[in-house]
C-alpha cells in the first residue's frame, strides 16, 4: 500500500462520488483507477462491458436482461 498524491479538486470529486456510490473515499479512488486501467487495456469495451466482465470474473450471479 502506498500514498498517491492527487489535487484538491479531484479529491473533492472522489469524496462526492464515494457518498453517492456508498464507498469509502479510498474505495472510490481505487475503483476509478481500476476502471481506467482496464479501459486503457481494452479500448473497445464500454464501461458497462468492463464492469460486467469483472462481475463474471468474480463469479457474481446475475441475470442479463435482453434489451429488445
Amino acid at each position: 500500500m502506498g500514498i498517491v498524491k492527487i489535487g484538491d479538486e479531484l479529491h473533492a470529486e472522489i469524496r462526492k462520488a464515494s457518498t453517492v456510490m456508498c464507498r469509502s473515499i479510498n474505495a472510490q479512488a481505487e475503483f476509478w483507477i481500476k476502471i481506467g486501467l482496464l479501459a486503457e487495456a481494452n479500448p473497445t469495451l464500454s464501461f458497462n462491458d468492463l464492469v460486467r466482465k469483472q462481475l463474471k470474473d468474480a463469479d457474481v450471479a446475475f441475470e442479463e436482461i435482453d434489451a429488445a
